[in-house]
């Protein structure tokens, strides 16, 4: 009888957080996967490679890996794939230090992150919070012409905190709003990718010269608006952020709204989540998602993709596709 074939062997993956039924399907058809049923934290995080002798695991922001957890990572790890922008959740450095290659996902989140941003920007400035409440409590006296009033978008001069992808791509939205746009960020862009946009060194130059701000930069550098940044802004201006709770001091961001000093914001992430500080919530002069910018079906499923993209190559011996 002629010799039976060995089937090789699946490579072995841990998801460690609940992902689109496309991203499972996918991971189940082409490894032998531990697929979770929650979002893993750490430590589960580490048993479950461990216990499935995993080559890779895709991860969540609750698998906050740091210096210490480096030594109770298996050797037949070989890759932590994000499936997310932001990696500040984790330690890079000594991932790689312990020869783990770790990757992320930056480019599925662009455009619905730059939607979620604009709708910030008009919501803020158009009142959308409170004017939702007006229609559910069944709105029964009529406004006259010096009441609810927003602030203009268009003709506004945006100022972008950052001007990567994201940032560029909340620009070529706003131009269709007929806003001129100023931006900061680490170095001036080549003027074709600027496209007629003001570039400022810093932050603190650019905030005097903007009616909305709109942060678009990454975490874990501390926090960058500061009461003293707030007050740089112009009285009556509109404060966004779709990027990082953590660059933001809350209480700071609170009095200025308080104090009138800036008219309106739009928010969708938090210092603290999801147990966010529950004084936002209650200001009639803001408007807040949940952390929900890259939240559409087409965009998760990329996200999930380009993780498992990542973990296919570098389990093939070929390079990350987007190393950290």
């Amino acid at each position: 009888m002629p010799a039976e074939i060995e089937t090789p062997k699946k490579r072995r993956l841990v998801v460690a957080r609940r992902v689109p039924a496309a991203v499972a399907e996918r991971a189940a058809r082409d490894y032998d996967a531990l697929i979770a049923d929650h979002d893993l934290d750490v430590e589960e995080a580490i048993a479950a490679v461990i216990a499935h002798r995993a080559d890779a695991i895709l991860i969540g922001h609750k698998v906050g890996l740091t210096a210490a957890h480096m030594w109770r990572l298996p050797d037949h790890l070989k890759i932590i794939a994000n499936p997310s922008a932001g990696f500040d959740h984790m330690d890079v450095a000594a991932c790689k230090a312990r020869g783990i290659v770790v990757t992320n996902a930056p480019d599925g989140l662009t455009e619905c992150t730059a939607d979620l941003a604009v709708l910030l920007i008009l919501a803020a400035c158009r009142r959308a919070g409170p004017n939702a409440e007006v229609m559910r409590t069944g709105w029964r006296r009529s406004f006259g012409m010096p009441d609810n009033l927003g602030k203009r978008v268009s003709g506004s001069i945006l100022g972008i905190a950052g001007m990567g992808r994201i940032g560029r791509a909340v620009a070529r939205r706003a131009r269709g709003f007929g806003m001129t746009i100023h931006y900061t960020d680490i170095a001036r862009l080549p003027a074709e990718v600027e496209e007629g946009a003001e570039f400022h060194a810093s932050l603190a130059e650019m905030l005097p010269n903007v009616d909305i701000l709109s942060l678009h930069m990454p975490g874990g550098n501390g926090t960058v608006m500061t009461a003293e940044m707030f007050a740089l802004m112009r009285p009556g201006s509109v404060f966004v952020n779709a990027a990082r709770g953590s660059l933001v001091d809350e209480d700071a961001l609170i009095a200025a709204l308080s104090s009138g000093h800036l008219s309106g914001a739009g928010l969708d992430v938090y210092r603290n989540e999801p147990d966010f500080d529950l004084r936002l919530r209650d200001m009639p002069n803001i408007f807040l998602t949940p952390h929900t910018a890259s939240a559409t079906v087409e965009t998760r499923d990329r996200m999930g993709f380009d993780a498992l993209d990542n973990i296919d190559a570098v389990l093939a011996g070929r390079p990350a596709l987007n190393p950290i």
